[in-house]
């Protein structure tokens, strides 16, 4: 028997009836929510927390970085998971560790114990991402998806407005300690967590998933474009905001006021960029992504090469972040793709080549830092570069059996 078998089952026809608020798309909405509360707090205070109370440096900041991304490069585990656990259940108990553990961060204020504590709330992240990306490919329509998966993402941005307006608000005026926001937040994930495994059934979709490790020659192009994707957000995710406090001197209050430009951002613009998606397609949407970041990059680049200003600097990093926010693109085309029955192996699969580059790039990077800041975003433009690249080859209207501009010819006989 699976965990969750004891709960009420109900199919995603059936659920239509339920009311909104009980159906499978409130449910994502719910955990697209909790998930940032505390992952959200635990960025905004990281870089402040480990340079004032563990006297990190880029090495450290590194190493940190790729213990935080091992669970991601092991989100395979989710496929043996997944035999004995409903996703489901599984991704709410991701978010209760994601929650619990970011909530004890501020207990272990080592070098050791912030490794161990995030490499527990990185499982938490990771398995809760993989799972959350599954069911969302199966409980939304393809013809639905680009525009729902904007709304998601911008409920996201929402509950971290949210968590860095409160930070800005109260961090200097109530002289906060990393202790009370770190349990704050994480508490508050992981009651919205238990909330949703007590509230809502398990909901069944129409077509299980294979238990078992895909695959297949004809995702190559997707397998290609999530390695890609994750070796060029580490150096975003490790690097863009470390440079803000270490070399423009960011507070906590300041670099959570410009995490918070960014949430409005994503709001504003995230389900706006999932009509577009709907409307152009994959293609372009991931050619502009992909030529944005380049350009930003190179910026990045210039701000230690040429001597920048903090104006630069915080802008670029807005910037990027709404590139980003077009990723999910990558989703809604493997989604046109695939087989309905691998879309949850296959997350897991992807998740596990998009953190291949994660474990061992923040370390050699955080050593480049050391020499050379500068080079360290030349090289993610380099890597966008060979983004746009690849997503030249997806076709304008990718299904099963069209999955890049080649599949056409080599399917059709030669004449």
């Amino acid at each position: 028997m699976m965990l969750g078998d004891t709960l009420r089952r109900v199919s995603l026809a059936d659920a239509r009836r339920l009311p909104f608020h009980r159906q499978p798309v409130f449910l994502l909405f719910l955990m697209a929510f909790a998930m940032p509360i505390a992952f959200a707090v635990w960025s905004a205070l990281l870089n402040n927390f480990v340079i004032e109370v563990a006297d990190f440096t880029g090495a450290e900041i590194g190493w940190l970085h790729t213990v935080r991304e091992i669970p991601g490069f092991f989100a395979i585990g989710v496929i043996f998971l997944i035999i004995f656990i409903r996703e489901q259940v599984l991704g709410l108990l991701s978010l209760i560790l994601l929650g619990g553990a970011t909530a004890v961060t501020a207990w272990f204020p080592d070098y050791q114990g912030i490794l161990i504590v995030t490499f527990l709330s990185s499982i938490g992240f990771h398995y809760y991402e993989t799972v959350n990306q599954s069911l969302q490919l199966q409980w939304i329509e393809k013809e639905k998806a680009p525009q729902l998966l904007g709304w998601i993402t911008a409920a996201g941005s929402f509950a971290s407005l949210i968590a860095y307006g409160l930070l800005v608000l109260t961090w200097k005026a109530f002289d906060l300690s990393y202790n009370f926001v770190y349990l704050t937040a994480g508490g508050i994930c992981v009651a919205i967590a238990i909330f949703c495994f007590l509230f809502y059934p398990q909901f069944e979709a129409p077509h299980p998933q294979v238990k078992k490790m895909v695959l297949r020659r004809r995702y190559w192009l997707y397998y290609a474009l999530q390695f890609m994707s994750g070796a060029r957000r580490q150096i975003f995710v490790v690097f863009a905001a470390f440079m803000m406090v270490e070399r423009f001197g960011f507070e906590v209050h300041e670099i959570t006021a410009l995490f918070l430009i960014n949430y409005v951002a994503n709001m504003i613009f995230a389900p706006l960029i999932g009509r577009a998606i709907g409307f152009y397609g994959e293609r372009q949407m991931l050619m502009l992504e992909y030529i944005g970041l380049t350009l930003v990059f190179l910026a990045y680049g210039g701000i230690y090469y040429f001597g920048w200003g903090v104006l630069v600097g915080a802008s670029l990093y807005v910037i990027n972040h709404l590139f980003f926010s077009m990723a999910f693109a990558i989703k809604t085309y493997f989604q046109k793709i695939a087989d309905p029955g691998d879309i949850a192996p296959t997350a897991a699969v992807a998740f596990t080549i998009n953190h291949i580059a994660a474990v061992f790039l923040p370390f050699l990077l955080g050593y480049l830092w050391v020499q050379s800041p500068g080079a360290v975003f030349v090289l993610a433009a380099a890597m966008a570069i060979g983004s746009l690249v690849l997503s030249m080859l997806i076709p304008r209207h990718p299904e099963k059996g069209n999955e890049t501009i080649f599949s056409r010819l080599v399917a059709e006989p030669a004449e």
